[in-house]
């Protein structure tokens, strides 16, 4: 066994980089209370990734985890290319070009990358670079190649600068060419259990990779990253076609005016509780100690209200990516997670909708959280193959345990993504009450229960037949 952290509700999602991508490193980050890894595929290559997976896969195997493995696409990222001797001053009031044809870019003209941006463009919109550090103005396009820009907030332009444009109605597809390459790749990896998508814009773009992962047969989830005005403006239909949500703060918040952004994340995961979809919080998290060994105090405070908010997730990116002190980051982000949780409660718990195909088995799960906090339950135990037990019964935020039995490995890697959900492998099904103690000796002889401790079981029966979920049962450890 590995000596690990107590496991917390909210879960921990970290960025694997140059930082963090020894096997040693892994290790000690999965002590420290990492629960799903994220690696983005805006950089590396795909045998650093497979290695990275590898590693990850083989720390499971050793020690009995289910540690989580996400793919983050990199999606339509749009920037500058390379500017002369690496930064040029752009001052207040003067004018730039942007050409689509390849150039070292100087004060006089810039190499954009996005090779629609004359033709998507308006006089009047604004252009956003470094995460919003410059402001540009559209003064002229000739629709076709060139773009005539005033300069409104200056400073250094350096070489490959992101670029967004809050204001345009990108024709990009979500899928780049390099998102295909990657996805392509991505699908004969059995270890990746969440599959993320970049600058989703509408519903269509959900579906349209869930088409893709499921000629594959692949069995990754798939997650929504909301970065874009026109996502939120489609959010509901979004959520919908997703099987979890990211809140990307950092395109978000230059996309939509920044002072909007607490009171979006909010609603964000508001929506996704409604919806029993997982939802992680990202960005700038804990981004003082990509150098600093502590964290400032008002980043303690962010990660203590996305707790308090209801996030099923807290995510780093370069604080464990490429920061000096990975360990130390996730161990400082897991002393908040422990200490917002004494306090978190969800009011009101949502209900089941009558309207819904699965409300029988939604009013089950439902009442699995209300019946254990009304008796005080020490745990709610649940069997699933496809997930749906876990995710439903995690969004009512019950206070106690939830432990899942499933013989599925990579469904219990992925339910390591979603709230208080503790997964543990389980083959043999056979009846309900028989499994029902069989999993309770597991529990017991793992010291996660004790005689006399309440339990609360969600199952189907018959049980062979493995349906929906139309079963409660309370009863007592002996």
């Amino acid at each position: 066994m590995i000596e690990r952290i107590e496991h917390q509700s909210t879960k921990i999602l970290a960025t694997v980089g140059p930082a963090s991508s020894s096997y040693e490193t892994l290790l000690e980050l999965v002590k420290a209370g990492v629960d799903v890894f994220r690696l983005n595929f805006s950089h590396g290559t795909h045998q650093d990734h497979e290695e990275v997976m590898n590693r990850i896969t083989y720390i499971n195997e050793k020690y009995n985890l289910h540690i989580g493995i996400l793919a983050d696409l990199q999606g339509p990222k749009l920037r500058v290319g390379e500017i002369e001797n690496n930064g040029i001053e752009l001052k207040k009031g003067q004018t730039i070009k942007f050409t689509n044809e390849l150039c070292v870019g100087t004060k006089e003209k810039v190499y954009m990358s996005y090779k629609k941006f004359a033709s998507d463009v308006k006089v009047g919109e604004k252009v956003l670079i470094d995460d919003g550090k410059l402001m540009l103005e559209v003064l002229e396009t000739n629709k076709k190649d060139l773009v005539k820009l005033k300069v409104l907030f200056g400073g250094i332009l350096s070489s490959r600068k992101g670029v967004n444009l809050p204001n345009t109605k990108i024709s990009l597809p979500s899928l780049t060419e390099k998102d295909e390459k990657d996805l392509e790749y991505i699908l004969t990896q059995p270890s990746v259990n969440w599959i993320a998508l970049s600058f989703v814009r509408s519903a269509k773009d959900m579906k349209d990779l869930a088409k893709r992962v499921k000629a594959k047969n692949h069995p990754a989830k798939l997650m929504a990253k909301i970065e874009k005005p026109e996502a939120i403006e489609k959010l509901d239909k979004i959520i919908k076609a997703s099987n979890a949500i990211m809140v990307a703060r950092g395109d978000l918040g230059i996309e939509v005016p920044i002072e909007k952004l607490p009171l979006l994340q909010k609603m964000i995961i508001k929506k996704c509780i409604q919806r029993a979809r997982p939802v992680v919080v990202a960005t700038h998290m804990l981004d003082s100690m990509i150098t600093a060994p502590i964290p400032t105090r008002a980043e303690i405070t962010d990660v203590a209200n996305a707790v308090l908010d209801g996030a099923d997730a807290v995510m780093l990116s370069g604080e464990t990516s490429v920061g000096q002190h990975p360990v130390k980051v996730v161990e400082a982000m897991n002393n908040i997670i422990e200490e917002a949780e004494k306090e978190y409660v969800l009011f009101p718990r949502p209900t089941p909708s009558k309207k819904s195909r699965t409300f029988l088995s939604d009013a089950v799960c439902f009442n699995a959280a209300k019946v254990a906090e009304d008796i005080k339950a020490k745990a709610i135990m649940g069997m699933t193959s496809s997930g749906y037990t876990a995710f439903k019964v995690s969004s009512y935020r019950p206070k106690c345990k939830i432990y899942i039995f499933s013989d599925q490995d990579s469904m219990l890697a992925t339910l390591n993504l979603v709230w208080g959900v503790q997964g543990f492998y389980y083959d043999k099904f056979t009846t309900t009450d028989e499994t029902i103690d069989d999993v309770t000796s597991i529990l017991v002889q793992n010291e996660h229960l004790k005689t006399g401790d309440i339990i609360v079981n969600t199952g189907s029966m018959p049980l062979n037949k493995r349906h929906r979920t139309n079963m409660l049962k309370v009863s007592v450890v002996e």
